[in-house]
C-alpha cells in the first residue's frame, strides 16, 4: 500500500533530524547567520558614541570571537558542494553588519564634530589676552656673553659646589691660617663650629678643583655665585656673582694673560679700547696685576668733559690677574717647575654695572621686572 503525501513529509522530516546536514546546523547554517546579523545590527543601533562602536566592531564585525567570523572559519569544515552556498550567505550577512556599522561611524563621527564645534568654539571678536613679556636678568646675560667669548677661545665651563671645605677656599690658594680674609668679619662659616666649611668666596675652588679633576693642559672659566660677610648697600651685596679663568700649560707667560684678556675686554666693551695691567697683590698669583680697561663712555678724554662711569679716571678697574702661584700649583699636584698658568677675575654685578649704567647693586636683586626689561632683547 503507498504510503501518503503526509507519511511521507514525516519521513523526510525525520530523517533530517536524525542525519541532519553540516550546514544546516552549524554556524553556517542560515538560522545562525540570521540570529548573528540581528545581534550585530542590534548593537550597532545602541552605540551611543564612537567608543562603544568601537567595541561593537570588535564583538560583531571583525574581532577573533565575533559570530560571523567564526562562521567564516567553519566553512573549511563544510561538505565541498555546501561550501558555495554556504559561503553565498555569509557573504551577505557580513556586508549588512558592515554597511550598518559605516553609516553608524559617519552619523557618530558627524554628531561628535559638530559638538567640538560648539563646545570648542573660539569668539575672534573678543580682544586678545596679551601677556606681559618678561626679560632676561642682565647677570645671566652677562655671563652668558663673557661664557661664550671664552668657549671660543678654546675653554671648558667648570662648576663647583657653593659650600665649600676652607682648603679650596683658603689653604690650597696659598691663604695661611692667619690670613684676614679668613675672619669671620669677611667669611660666612657654615655650622657646626670646626666643620671647615665656608660659602665659598670666591669662585678661585673651581680652578683648584679643576686641576684635580682634569688632565693637563688646563683651560677652564668658572662662573657662579659667591658669598661675604658684607652689608648690602649701592655697591656692595653678601652675594654676588663672580667669573674666573685659569690656564695651566707649558710655556704660558704674562704675554698670553695680557693678550687674553684685551680679547675679552673687546668683546665685552667693543674694539679699540687700550687695557692695561696695574701691579697689585693677590695670595694665590705672583706676579698680580690689576686689569684696567680705557672708559668706553669718554674714551680717556675725562679731562676735557665730565664722565660718570669712570669717575673722571680715564680708566675702568675691570677685575684682578696674575700668574699662578707656584704653591697653587703645587697643592693640586701640578709640577710647577714644567707647568705655568695665569688666573684672573670679575665681579660680575660690577661688570654689568659699568656696562649698563646702573648706581645702585640693590637693583639686581630687588626683582622688579622693570628693571630687567631693558635688558631682555640683548643675547
Amino acid at each position: 500500500m503507498p504510503a501518503s503525501a503526509n507519511d511521507e513529509f514525516k519521513t523526510t522530516d525525520l530523517m533530517t533530524m536524525t542525519d541532519p546536514h553540516p550546514a544546516a546546523t552549524g554556524p553556517c547554517s542560515p538560522e545562525s547567520l540570521a540570529a548573528a546579523v540581528a545581534a550585530g545590527l542590534d548593537a550597532v543601533a545602541r552605540a551611543a558614541d564612537l567608543a562603544e562602536l568601537a567595541s561593537v566592531r570588535t564583538a560583531h564585525v571583525d574581532g577573533r570571537s565575533a559570530p560571523l567570523v567564526l562562521a567564516r572559519r567553519a566553512l573549511g569544515e563544510l561538505p565541498r558542494e555546501d561550501r558555495a552556498e554556504a559561503g553565498r550567505r555569509l557573504n551577505e550577512a557580513l556586508a549588512t553588519v558592515r554597511d550598518a556599522f559605516t553609516a553608524r561611524l559617519a552619523e557618530l563621527t558627524a554628531a561628535r564634530d559638530a559638538r567640538v564645534l560648539v563646545e570648542e568654539r573660539v569668539d575672534v571678536t573678543l580682544p586678545a589676552r596679551r601677556r606681559r613679556p618678561g626679560a632676561r636678568h642682565p647677570i645671566a646675560v652677562l655671563t652668558e656673553r663673557v661664557v661664550d667669548t671664552f668657549v671660543a677661545m678654546g675653554y671648558e665651563v667648570a662648576e663647583g659646589p657653593e659650600v665649600e671645605h676652607d682648603w679650596f677656599n683658603f689653604e690650597a690658594l696659598n691663604m695661611h691660617p692667619d690670613h684676614p680674609a679668613r675672619s669671620e668679619h669677611d667669611t660666612l662659616y657654615v655650622e657646626p663650629e670646626g666643620a671647615g666649611r665656608v660659602l665659598r668666596t670666591h669662585t678661585s675652588p673651581v680652578q683648584v678643583r679643576a686641576l684635580l679633576s682634569r688632565p693637563l693642559p688646563v683651560y677652564v672659566v668658572c662662573p657662579g655665585r659667591t658669598f661675604r660677610n658684607d652689608t648690602i648697600d649701592a655697591t656692595h651685596s653678601p652675594v654676588f656673582g663672580q667669573l674666573e679663568g685659569l690656564a695651566v700649560d707649558e710655556g704660558i707667560t704674562m704675554a698670553d694673560l695680557r693678550g687674553t684678556l684685551e680679547a675679552f675686554a673687546s668683546a665685552l666693551f667693543g674694539t679699540n679700547l687700550a687695557t692695561r695691567l696695574r701691579p697689585s697683590f693677590f695670595p694665590f698669583t705672583e706676579p698680580s696685576a690689576e686689569l684696567d680697561v680705557q672708559c668706553f663712555n669718554c674714551r680717556g678724554e675725562a679731562a676735557r668733559q665730565p664722565c660718570r662711569v669712570c669717575s673722571d679716571e680715564g680708566w675702568i678697574e675691570l677685575g684682578g690677574c696674575g700668574m699662578v702661584d707656584p704653591n697653587v700649583l703645587r697643592a693640586a699636584g701640578v709640577d710647577a717647575s714644567r707647568y705655568s698658568g695665569f688666573a684672573f677675575g670679575m665681579g660680575l654685578e660690577r661688570a654689568a654695572m659699568i656696562r649698563h649704567g646702573v648706581r645702585e647693586i640693590r637693583d639686581f636683586v630687588d626683582g622688579d621686572i622693570r628693571f630687567s626689561l631693558p635688558f631682555g632683547i640683548e643675547g
